[in-house]
């Protein structure tokens, strides 16, 4: 991807995740399919390396699983914002409910 062209997706991507209201949640793929992209993967890198100026915590993986690696940081951001949460009894603890609070651009 040339430079300039992967700048004005990072760009993207966090203006995407910016407008996610507080209390609602997108996937990687559907930032990535509002950009026109098939592209979850490269989303997460955009989150992973440049996501923390942003609700990084409204991004989750598919299924509603939180942001690898930060259950425990993001939940206290979804208890804060009302996001509705499910109890798993996985590592994570917990799913985002996706049915409930999935945001549609």
């Amino acid at each position: 991807m040339p430079q300039q062209h992967a700048e004005g997706f990072v760009e993207a991507v966090l203006v995407v995740v910016a407008d996610i209201p507080p209390g609602q949640v997108a996937t990687y793929g559907d930032v990535a399919a509002l950009l026109g992209s098939r592209g979850a993967r490269a989303v997460g890198q955009v989150m992973a390396r440049s996501g923390g100026d942003v609700p990084w915590w409204r991004v989750v993986r598919a299924g509603g699983r939180p942001p690898a690696g930060h259950a425990d940081r993001a939940r206290q951001h979804y208890l804060d914002e009302g996001t509705p949460l499910r109890p798993t009894s996985d590592d994570d603890g917990y799913r985002i409910d996706l049915a409930a609070c999935r945001w549609q651009a």
